[in-house]
Parts: C-alpha cells; sequence; structure tokens
C-alpha cells in the first residue's frame, strides 16, 4: 500500500479545525495466533470548529466499514492510508472497522514466531505515524486524547497497554480473553500501545508503583538472572526524575516489556518496549549494563518529555530525543552506580555526531519539516548526540540549578499539552535571568562543528561554515610536564564569544581544551600538547580528561591531522594501565576499530597483534576480563593469544567466548562446519542463528557472504537489535575488500527496495554500509547516491555521514 506523508500545512490545519475528545478502540488479535489478521474498531469523538467543513482520518488499513455521526461513509475511496469524511458536524462520532494483515514487516505491528518453541508475541510500536497502520486516528502529535482499548487476544496470551488492565473476563464463545483499561491520559496517538503474547510477567511493588517486566518464555532465565538490578535501574530513574522535575510519574502503573525484533525502543506511556537484545544471553560486562541503564533512562525521561509534554510539530523532534538522551547521562550519573557516565558518553558516544556533523550531511539540530517522511531522515546522530551535547553545554552556560528551575517550569506550565521550542528556551530564560534568543539560533540552526585551538594566550574558534563563531563555555586543564608524572597546575572556565579570546593560563605544555567536556566542538592541540597527551595518557587522574584525549585522537583521525598508528599507539597505551570500568571497553573498541578499520593493510595486522599483546595485561583484571577476552578474540593473532583464549573457553560456563573465537578462526580462513554446528546445537539462545551468520560473514567465501546477504536482504531474517550492527562490521572485513567489491554496490541498489519499520531500516542501512571495505569506486558510487531522490531521505542521509567518514578511512591510510 502506497501511503501519504502527512504535511505540516495539512496537520496545522486538521489541528485548528479539529479538538479530539476521546479514542475508544477495540483490538482483535485472535487471529494472529496462528495467522496473520489483526482486526480493530476505532471510534472517535471529536468536534469541529467549522461544521461543514472536511477533512481525512488516517487509516492505513483495509477498511470494511466507517460510520460518521450513525450515517455511513463511502469506504471506496479510501486511498494511500486516507479515509475523506463528509461534511462534519459541531459535534462528532466516527467508527471506523478495519483490519491488515501487514504483521509481519514491523511497520506500526509486528508478528514473531519464536524458533525454540514457536510461541507467538506481538508488539506494536507507532512512531511516527505508524498508529494509522492499526487503527483508524488523527494521526498527528498535537491532537492529544485520552485512549480506552478493549483487547480480545488468545486465552494463553498475556496483554499490555498503558496502564493496568480494568477487568480481564472471557470471551464468549471462543477460546479468549477481553483485557479492558481505563482512559489513558491526553496522549498523542504515537505513545499508545497494545503488546500481547504469552509474556512471562514479573512484578515488583515500590515507591508506591507497580512495576512490572515481561520476556518472552524462553529468555525468562536472563530476565530473572537481572531482574535485580533492572528493578533497582527503574527505581532510581523513578525517584530521581520525580524529584528533580519537580513532577512525579502520574500514575502507579509503569511497565517495561522485553519484545523480539525490536530495533531498539520505544517510550510508550507506562508500557516502554525493548528490543530483547537487551536482555544479553551472557552476563552482561560493564559497558552493556551501561548501555542498557542508558535505555532504561532514556524511554524514562520520555514519561516526562515526549509523553506529558509533546512537541507540536516533528521539527522539534531533536526536542524529545536530545533531552531524554542528555537526561539519561544525567540521571545515570547522579542516582545509579553508573557515575561515570559522561565520560562514557564522551568516548562511545559522542564520535558518531562529529562523524555526521563534521560531513556533507550535516543538518542544524532543529530545521523545517515539511512532512513526516522528512522528519524521520533526522533519526540521527546530530539529533540524539549532538542535541543533548548542546543541552549539556546550556547547562554550562546557565547553570545547572537554573537548568532545572526552567525544566520544573516547562512541566508545571505544560503538562499533557503541546509546546514548541521558544516555549521552552522561554522557561530557561526566565529561570536564568539571560536572553537565549541568540544562543539558541547558534546552536540549534546552524550546522557543522567548530574547531577550538589555542594560539599562545588566545583561544581560536574556526568555523565550517563561515558563519560567527557559537558561544561556548568551556573549561582549560593545564598540566606540567617536566618531571616524570603528570602534575596539574591549573583548571579554569572560560565563555568564548568571537573567533579569538584571551585566556590566563598557568605555564605547563599539556593544556587540556574542552575539559570536562561541556561543549560541542572538535579540538585541535598544539604540538606540544598533542604530542604529551598520546604519549602521557595513562598518567591523567581523571577518567573524563583520559576520555577527552581519546575522543580528541578520534577528532583528529577525521580532520585528516593524525595517523592510525599514532592512535592506536596511544589507546594501546591507555590500555596498559586503565582501571576504570567506564572506559576499559570504550578503549578497547575504538582501540580495535583504529587498528582493524583505519590503518593501512599492510600495518592493520601489526597493530592488531599489538592490540592482543596489550589486553593480555587485562584478562586477569575482574573487572576487564570478560571485555578483555572479547577483543582479544577479535584480534588474536599469534599462538599466545589463542592459548589464553582456549583455556578461557574451557573455563567459561557460557558459549559466547567459543562463538567469539570461532568468528575470528572463520575470518583467518579456518572454518569448521562441524564446530559451528555443535555450537549452535548446544546454544540455548532462541537468536543463536545469529551467531552462525556472524560465523559465515567473517568467512572469507564467496558463498558464504551471499547466505549472510540474502538473510538481510532477501529474506530479513536478521532480527533487530544491537547485534545487527556487530554481524554487518563482521561482513565488511577491511582484509578481503577484493572479494567484497561487486557486494559494495549491491548494497546501494538494496537500498531502493528495503522492507519494515522505521527502526528496523535504520538498522540495515547502518549496519550493511561498507565502512572499511568500500574502496574509491564503491565511494563514488555512494557520493553520487546521495543525491538519488528515490531513496529514502534516511538513507540519503546515512550515506552521506558514512561516505565521508569512509573517504577520511582512505585518506588516513595514505598518511
Amino acid at each position: 500500500m502506497t501511503l501519504s506523508t502527512l504535511t505540516q500545512h495539512e496537520a496545522a490545519t486538521r489541528s485548528d479545525l479539529l479538538e479530539v475528545q476521546r479514542y475508544d478502540i477495540a483490538v482483535d488479535m485472535t487471529g494472529l495466533l496462528e495467522g496473520e489478521i489483526f482486526s480493530s474498531v476505532s471510534t472517535i469523538t471529536f468536534t469541529c470548529s467549522q461544521p461543514g467543513a472536511t477533512t481525512f482520518v488516517d487509516v492505513a488499513m483495509d477498511v470494511a466499514r466507517a460510520t460518521l455521526n450513525g450515517e455511513e461513509v463511502d469506504v471506496s475511496q479510501a486511498a494511500d492510508g486516507r479515509l475523506p469524511l463528509p461534511a462534519l458536524a459541531a459535534d462528532n462520532v466516527l467508527v471506523v472497522e478495519a483490519s491488515t494483515t501487514n504483521t509481519g514487516t514491523g511497520e506500526g505491528i509486528l508478528r514473531t514466531v519464536d524458533p525454540t518453541d514457536k510461541l507467538v508475541y506481538v508488539w506494536t510500536s507507532l512512531e511516527p505515524d505508524e498508529a494509522r497502520r492499526v487503527w483508524a486516528c488523527f494521526d498527528q502529535p498535537d491532537l492529544k486524547a485520552p485512549h480506552r482499548f478493549v483487547v480480545t487476544a488468545p486465552s494463553s496470551w498475556l496483554v499490555t497497554s498503558n496502564g493496568a488492565p480494568e477487568s480481564i473476563e472471557d470471551a464468549e464463545g471462543s477460546d479468549a480473553r477481553v483485557w479492558t483499561y481505563p482512559d489513558t491520559p491526553r496522549l498523542s496517538t504515537y505513545v499508545v500501545v497494545v503488546n500481547a503474547g504469552p509474556f512471562h510477567e514479573v512484578r515488583r511493588q515500590h515507591d508506591g508503583y507497580d512495576l512490572g517486566f515481561y520476556c518472552r518464555q524462553s529468555l525468562v532465565p536472563i530476565l530473572e538472572r537481572d531482574l535485580d538490578e533492572l528493578v533497582t535501574l527503574t527505581r532510581q530513574g523513578l525517584a530521581f526524575f520525580g524529584e528533580q522535575f519537580g513532577y512525579p510519574f502520574p500514575q502507579e502503573r509503569y511497565d517495561q516489556v522485553f519484545v523480539p525484533n525490536l530495533g531498539g525502543a520505544m517510550e510508550n506511556w507506562g508500557c516502554v518496549t525493548y528490543g530483547d537484545g537487551q536482555l544479553f544471553r551472557t552476563p552482561p560486562t560493564h559497558a552493556q549494563r551501561s548501555v542498557r541503564a542508558e535505555f532504561v533512562f532514556h524511554e524514562m525521561a520520555h514519561m516526562w518529555f515526549g509523553d506529558l509534554v509533546t512537541m507540536q510539530w516533528w521539527d522539534d523532534l531533536w526536542l524529545n530525543e536530545a533531552f531524554a538522551s542528555w537526561a539519561a547521562n544525567w540521571g545515570m550519573a547522579g542516582a545509579s552506580e553508573f557515575t561515570d557516565q559522561w565520560a562514557t558518553f564522551l568516548a562511545v558516544s559522542k564520535r558518531t555526531a562529529y562523524e555526521m556533523d563534521m560531513s556533507p550531511a550535516r543538518h542544524p539540530i532543529r530545521s523545517d519539516v515539511a512532512d513526516v517522511s522528512s522528519a524521520m531522515a533526522n533519526f540521527d546522530a546530530i539529533t540524539y548526540v549532538k542535541g543533548q551535547s548542546v543541552l549539556h553545554q546550556l547547562v554550562a552556560y546557565i547553570g545547572e540549578e537554573a537548568f532545572v528551575a526552567g525544566l520544573r517550569d516547562y512541566f508545571s506550565r505544560y503538562a499533557f499539552s503541546n509546546t514548541r521550542l521558544d516555549d521552552l528556551m522561554d522557561c530557561y530564560s526566565r529561570a536564568s535571568g539571560r536572553d537565549l534568543s541568540a544562543w539558541t539560533s547558534a546552536w540549534l540552526d546552524e550546522a557543522g562543528t567548530d574547531v577550538i585551538s589555542l594560539d599562545g594566550d588566545e583561544l581560536v574558534v574556526e568555523t565550517t561554515n563561515g558563519d560567527a563563531p557559537r558561544p561556548h563555555n568551556l573549561d582549560i586543564a593545564v598540566f606540567d610536564t617536566s618531571g616524570d608524572e603528570l602534575v596539574a597546575v591549573g583548571r579554569s572556565s572560560h565563555e568564548v564569544t568571537g573567533p579569538r579570546t584571551p585566556v590566563e593560563l598557568p605555564a605547563g605544555d599539556l593544556r587540556l581544551v574542552n575539559a570536562g567536556d561541556y561543549t560541542f566542538a572538535a579540538v585541535k592541540p598544539d604540538a606540544v600538547s598533542l604530542e604529551q597527551m598520546l604519549s602521557r595518557i595513562d598518567q591523567l587522574v581523571d577518567p573524563l580528561d583520559r576520555a577527552l584525549v581519546a575522543a580528541t585522537a578520534g577528532q583528529l583521525l577525521l580532520l585528516g591531522h593524525a595517523a592510525p598508528r599514532d592512535v592506536a599507539a596511544a589507546l594501546t597505551r591507555a590500555l596498559a594501565s586503565e582501571t576504570s570500568p567506564a572506559l576499559i571497553e570504550p578503549f578497547l573498541a575504538q582501540a580495535l576499530v583504529v587498528a582493524d578499520r583505519w590503518a593501512p593493510a599492510a600495518e592493520s595486522p601489526d597493530l592488531l597483534r599489538g592490540l592482543a599483546d596489550a589486553v593480555l595485561g587485562l584478562v586477569e583484571l575482574p573487572d576487564a576480563q570478560q571485555a578483555a577476552l572479547r577483543t582479544l578474540a577479535a584480534s588474536a593473532s599469534t599462538d599466545e593469544h589463542w592459548k589464553v583464549l582456549e583455556a578461557a573457553a574451557d573455563r567459561a560456563t557460557d558459549l559466547d567466548l567459543a562463538w567469539r573465537m570461532t568468528t575470528r578462526r572463520s575470518e583467518l580462513g579456518d572454518y569448521d562446519d562441524d564446530r559451528v554446528r555443535r555450537l549452535l546445537e548446544s546454544d540455548p539462545d532462541p537468536d543463536a542463528g545469529m551467531r552462525r551468520l556472524a560465523v559465515l560473514a567473517a568467512r572469507p567465501d564467496v558463498e558464504a557472504k551471499e547466505e549472510v546477504w540474502r538473510a538481510f536482504f532477501v529474506d530479513y531474517s536478521v532480527p533487530a537489535s544491537r547485534e545487527t550492527l556487530v554481524l554487518g562490521s563482521t561482513f565488511w572485513r577491511p582484509g578481503q575488500a577484493e572479494l567484497l567489491a561487486p557486494f559494495t554496490h549491491r548494497y546501494l541498489d538494496e537500498l531502493h527496495t528495503l522492507k519494515g519499520g522505521l527502526l528496523n531500516q535504520g538498522l540495515t542501512i547502518r549496519a550493511m554500509y561498507p565502512l572499511g571495505a568500500g574502496d574509491a569506486s564503491f565511494l563514488a558510487a555512494a557520493e553520487k547516491a546521495v543525491e538519488d531522490t528515490n531513496l529514502s531521505s534516511y538513507a540519503r542521509n546515512q550515506l552521506g555521514a558514512n561516505s565521508f567518514v569512509l573517504r577520511r578511512i582512505l585518506q588516513a591510510r595514505q598518511l
């Protein structure tokens, strides 16, 4: 079905015309137990400010019948996801009966059969305008209304929605139950939800909240293993945000549902869904636990920013995602065990925003969004990562006290309504006493990354577009390097307001610009500072300072001012003595990427061997052991490396390390089909087939590559999770460039026919870009494809950003 995309003009016109009083939605999921049919009857009660006017209701389904105020509506006119309505009265009741069999692609709804026990699970995920695929509605964020759901589902299933059910009764004449839910608060259409299946359910009562946790039956041991941690994180987040925002989460029930094949998570009011890849099949490392905690805090922050108060239109989408991302890091650092989360954010996430913001794909954080499809092009690192970095800079600019006061004013003033950016900035201005109009324009309306350096006693800011520099509040840390150990001699704060700003600094050869990482800017150190920071990164006491050096080295790769061998050496040196769990895995990951993907083919094996040698020193450290062994499995190059891995695999109680070793052996030409079969037979993970695919993906063999390719682009059988990205990078081995050359061009062709919802398509586009394996010929074709308007805006956006990085990789290999 070809669907129209709602334009901003259409949305504004309809918003001026209509006010929705309520949705009463009856859902029938019994057809999904053994088939593909999902049915709904949507009753919409609304008023019209201009009686006699006409409009349309969104419904991307097969419409069986519709009535408006008791009169039949001609459903044959339904087309492109819209049903035209006849002349409206002042008060209206619209009833639309519809069904769909499009339940296998993840577009609004996904039906999944667990391969281990054949049980069926169903979830809905409705952002941005996918609600129309499951029931009729006015599918735009500023037509909020209470939703009341009545769900008929097979009797063996549990149903979750936005609150606790009022009643659960047996259905008459069928093996089904009817779940009736009370009215939700006034919510936008994209944050309501209905999930169903034979879920395992656990409930905990804490601090006045009824906390629910759900997973499929095959993952019960995993959820039970991590339950205490998930409960603790949920309690910490609800308490922290409720206090800081001056507005406790206003309902007792808070559910978190781990569902199969969801590429990310969704902030449904009171009922968050996560892809169940977040239930790590192997006991998770510190970094994996940190990622999951960030998901929990991020989606929870949306309860306030996005759900309670919602942007009027998608041009302020960044507000939703950037705020939730910033609040997640803020909350984790302030309320959880992950106290070094800002160092982790800098070491792990911020690089992705610099890569995109330095590339031709850069765009302002805030921009005009003509229609919904255009909005989705901006679901990227600039929205999430640069956006939250800019909010972090705003905290530095006005102070945390004023920032929090502004938020409290905002939530109190606009609860359950819609806002624009100006509403939020007005709250901040009142709280801080500062006019923020120029700050807002400079940071949100201009694309590109400023580059900051020290020229003697002046801070110099270079812009990418020739505009005046943004205002930056930043710190500079100075260290004396004359002895064997670094000595901190001063740390000072500076407000930068032009191209050159005088600063007074104490004497010292190592000067760290943007210490504390308060602003979003690339830093170009002076030659002496660069030499000292790379050679003495391990001597910096503050984890955030060490993260800053590693991040600066990554920026210099992008700027073409550092060679991969020098960056790899610095990271290997840092790892020799790194003790912070917040940084060990990020540094391991960055070192592996530089040695494997950025380095020239002639240098990569030696750099990987050097990294593996350094990792041997971490294998016996409890906080680093698991991550070290995983990195060793990806870089093993000598008999000593394999000896250590084999000994660890013999001691392991799970199969994760064995799979990783098998994948590395496959890459090196040692593929053993019997070994893979034995691992697959002994692995209880319902997604163990992904591990087999990874072994095939690494293999330098055309038939193996073809099987993985079919899984991605023909069968769509790759479950959506963070492991999708790992599978993609395993496929595109830089050392197999000649073998992979034909596949690189096929990737561009596949972008025209991708299926599935936004989250899952986005994962595939990012995962299967041949970063590190593409050559100059592919790069030229990819850069040309960025201009192909037949591709989705999102695909073109990602092509542009990744092609910029690939060009930098190819250039760095020449240094």
